[in-house]
């Protein structure tokens, strides 16, 4: 079959992806875009919008709780799952349809089918409507992306676990739910489960939920989930399941070196990711190496061990956040247009969207102190911002670290409307403001922001401090 001929061939409609796609197309490139499945990749299909879209379902629950709630009075509440299901998809068919559009307007080709390499830079393409193509490109842009990961567990792979793809799409309400994993995905999804009205159990490897943040951070967010009824299992390892999820499973744990089996009608598995670069892609053709973990290898501009062959998004790395993936985009085309832009000192902020969420960018203490990592620090409860007041939502705290110079090296927040005093914060730390900027602005009465005069306002203690002023709490 003849070859056709491009100057841009990207694989993968991921955010990173898509955006080269359609930013060399609209150059006057003649651009192709490969995708398997979901047009526009995972974020706008199966996970961070969808995921998000299910969530705010469940905190409509938590609105009306005759205990939790705000005062409304309504009839008996119960979850409608196919409604749930409905509305996230109506989001996820409007995002492609907007994606359409962006790919008809940009001039890039799109070709849905199973990309295989047959050389370097050049595909052999499956088409999902029969038949095949052969096309290559001058420049290759690799954005594959990952998929989640299933342990090797005994029988876990037979039970049929759900992940977080199919778990956005189930239209019934789970018995009892097991989550395997403490991370963003299993708590998010562990807390909407349960407030749609499912017993939830989280197994955690570890000896925290979501093991790289700081403890205080991770106790905070576990006693959310055992306040919302969710069972934690913490330094639990799961030996063997057995059964069908779906239907009945039993799983057996190892927790404090004891064995116990746990039943439920569902496993859903969020236990991390694996890169979409094994099986049916033949990346071996193409010069482009991997590293240990499956992972492309690639330099801090975002390049391949193959000549003119990028990778972007998670596939090749990259933090697991679509905003990672959008600034990668602007790491290669800089590479293109001559720059130097690169991922060296990125500062990348990220949410857990839990109800309240949790917020951070920059330093964690753990990470300032394996670095030796001099800094004062800010804290006050979520009590102390006025905004948190109006919503009943006093839940949580924040802390900033803070440099000898008086810059922030570090933001953290948990609590209702977190994700929006993190940016401020974010903006100020790219800026390199001192904090006493912050600590002195005027924000408008009463938002989340105005809560960062008050944090920049208190003492700045030494970590040492902390700990000392923690014991005395808890002695008294």
């Amino acid at each position: 079959m003849a070859v056709e001929k491009y100057e841009n061939l990207v694989i993968g409609t991921g955010a990173g992806a898509k955006l080269l796609a359609w930013t060399l197309a609209k150059r006057g490139q003649k651009t192709v875009a490969v995708e398997r499945k979901y047009i526009g990749g995972a974020c706008p299909n199966i996970a961070c919008l969808p995921s998000k879209n299910v969530v705010y379902s469940a905190k409509a629950v938590s609105l009306v709780d005759p205990v939790r709630g705000l005062g409304v009075t309504t009839g008996q509440v119960r979850a409608d799952m196919a409604g749930v299901t409905r509305r996230k998809a109506k989001m996820v068919e409007e995002l492609v349809e907007i994606h359409l559009a962006n790919f008809r307007g940009s001039g890039a080709e799109l070709v849905m089918g199973q990309a295989r390499f047959v050389e370097m830079k050049t595909v052999e393409v499956a088409l999902n409507e029969g038949g095949t193509r052969t096309l290559s490109g001058e420049r290759v842009f690799l954005g594959v992306g990952t998929r989640a990961a299933i342990p090797n567990v005994p029988g876990l792979a037979e039970a049929q676990p759900l992940t977080h793809v199919e778990a956005l799409n189930v239209e019934r309400l789970p018995e009892h739910l097991i989550v395997m994993g403490g991370g963003y995905v299993g708590l998010e999804f562990a807390q909407a489960l349960r407030r749609f009205g499912s017993r939830v159990t989280i197994i955690q490897r570890g000896k925290q939920l979501l093991d790289r943040e700081d403890t205080d951070i991770a106790q905070a967010v576990a006693e959310l989930m055992r306040d919302e009824g969710i069972d934690v299992l913490l330094d639990a390892q799961t030996l063997a399941v057995t059964g069908r999820s779906g239907k009945s499973v039993e799983i057996r744990v190892r927790v404090g070196g004891a064995d116990k089996t746990l039943s439920a009608s569902d496993i859903l598995v969020a236990a991390g990711r694996t890169p979409n670069t094994d099986g049916n892609i033949d990346l071996v053709k193409t010069g482009v190496e991997l590293d240990g973990r499956g992972f492309i290898r690639v330099n801090e501009r975002l390049q391949t061990t193959a000549q003119n062959v990028w990778a972007v998004g998670d596939c090749a790395g990259s933090p697991f956040f679509t905003h990672v993936s959008e600034d990668d985009f602007r790491v290669v085309l800089s590479q293109i247009d001559g720059g130097q832009r690169t991922t060296r000192d990125r500062l990348i902020p990220y949410c857990l969207f839990t109800d309240p969420e949790l917020a951070h960018v920059g330093l964690s203490e753990s990470e300032a102190q394996a670095k030796q990592v001099s800094y004062r620090l800010a804290r006050q409860p979520m009590a102390n911002v006025l905004r948190m007041r109006t919503l009943s939502e006093t839940r949580g705290f924040a802390k900033a670290l803070i440099g000898p110079d008086d810059r922030i090296l570090g933001f953290t927040a948990f609590g209702a409307e977190a994700s929006e005093m993190m940016a401020a914060v974010q903006t100020a730390m790219i800026g390199g403001l001192p904090y006493t900027v912050l600590r002195d602005a005027i924000f408008t009465h009463p938002t989340a922001a105005e809560g960062l005069s008050g944090l920049f306002s208190g003492p700045l203690t030494k970590p040492e401090q902390q700990t000392a002023q923690s014991k005395t709490a808890a002695a008294t």
